[in-house]
């Protein structure tokens, strides 16, 4: 099964990093308010950054590090 780290931009101007193995499922549940604790208040969130991960310790690995980034490293990854 594939498995995808994703960066949301929400509506404040933010970003929310997580993992999916179905992107587009994923982000209708952050726009419905059943995604995450973070993006219940800042809908609503639209996707910025897709990457294919090859398995789920992968995407999780991917995730952590994206997370640990600064807004601007981050920003860097959709900008390009």
């Amino acid at each position: 099964m594939t498995n995808f780290c994703y960066i949301l931009e929400c509506s404040d101007g933010t970003y929310y990093t997580g993992w999916t193995t179905d992107p587009e499922r994923r982000l209708k549940q952050h726009n419905k308010g059943v995604g995450a604790r973070y993006t219940k208040t800042r809908r609503p969130v639209k996707l910025v950054y897709l990457e294919e991960q090859p398995d789920k310790i992968s995407a999780l690995k991917r995730e952590r590090a994206i997370k640990a980034l600064p807004r601007k490293k981050k920003m860097e990854l959709f900008m390009m």
